[in-house]
């Protein structure tokens, strides 16, 4: 990848074993990894692999630049809004990049990365360590609070947000949408009763999972930004969400970060309103 860097899609059996296999391939630069199953169910397994090669065959190798996202603020007060992330093909790396400018007591936070879930699970007692707040698989009944990192376990479960004075987890149940489980979208349109506490953002991804349920965050009173073409391995899921207008902005991975914070920072509600202007 040094010398002759190329797009590389990893296939890794869903062991212990083959998921730190798969977490150690994205960090090297592989675009993304797909799970091998076991024991039959090979057609469901490898369905969206054609597309995930096309896609692969389009990436920009490196387009995020090294992890070199900014530095946690020393002082940050919250206003409220909790922020939703959706992330796909590239999500790893960039959500590293974004977490680690995060400070201790962040907005709370839902991530959706699609990946398989012996996957999420490693790559959650990876990351926890790395970053100032505190990062878990989400389970039924976690509070939305500052500090608190969750991410969709995935399985046979989309993770959504219940709740309105004091919203909490669920792990709901489902089919998948848009090909996947978890779903960005379920996740966004299970906020839209908090939307106007909320800050919804798309990162790097193939496909177009997260672009509606942005919108519909979007008109109810949510601020919603993506990451931007340049800092995109794939420039998917961002893209879509900009052109049907569920997204007000977009910024550059290394900053991503501090524009979060900025929306989700106690100040005059005008400043607010300005920020993405």
């Amino acid at each position: 990848m040094r010398l002759r860097p190329m797009p590389v899609v990893m296939i890794s059996t869903l062991t212990h074993r083959g998921s730190r296999a798969a977490l150690e391939a994205l960090s090297l630069g592989a675009v993304d990894c797909v799970g091998k199953p076991e024991h039959g169910g090979f057609d469901e397994a490898f369905e969206y692999l054609p597309d995930l090669l096309l896609a692969a065959a389009n990436a920009r190798l490196g387009a995020g630049g090294q992890k070199s996202g900014l530095k946690p603020p020393e002082e940050f007060r919250w206003n409220g809004r909790s922020v939703f992330i959706g992330s796909s093909t590239g999500g790893v790396d960039a959500l590293e990049t974004l977490l680690t400018g995060f400070p201790q007591n962040c907005p709370p936070t839902l991530i959706t990365q699609h990946m398989p879930a012996s996957f999420l699970s490693s790559f959650a007692a990876r990351l926890d360590p790395r970053i100032a707040p505190s990062l878990k698989l989400a389970e039924t009944g976690d509070p939305l609070l500052p500090g608190r990192v969750y991410l969709a376990p995935g399985g046979d479960y989309h993770l959504t947000v219940v709740g309105d004075d004091q919203p909490r987890c669920k792990l709901s149940a489902g089919d998948k949408r848009s090909g996947h489980r978890p779903s960005v979208d379920i996740m966004f349109e299970s906020a839209l009763p908090i939307a106007e506490r909320s800050i919804a953002v798309i990162l790097t991804g193939m496909g177009r999972d997260g672009a509606e349920g942005m919108l519909a965050l979007r008109r109810s009173g949510a601020l919603c930004i993506v990451q931007d073409e340049a800092t995109s391995v794939v420039y998917g899921m961002p893209r879509v969400a900009m052109e049907n207008g569920g997204a007000e902005a977009a910024f550059p991975l290394q900053t991503i970060s501090r524009e979060i914070l900025k929306l989700a920072e106690k100040r005059p509600t005008s400043a607010a309103s300005e920020a993405l202007g």
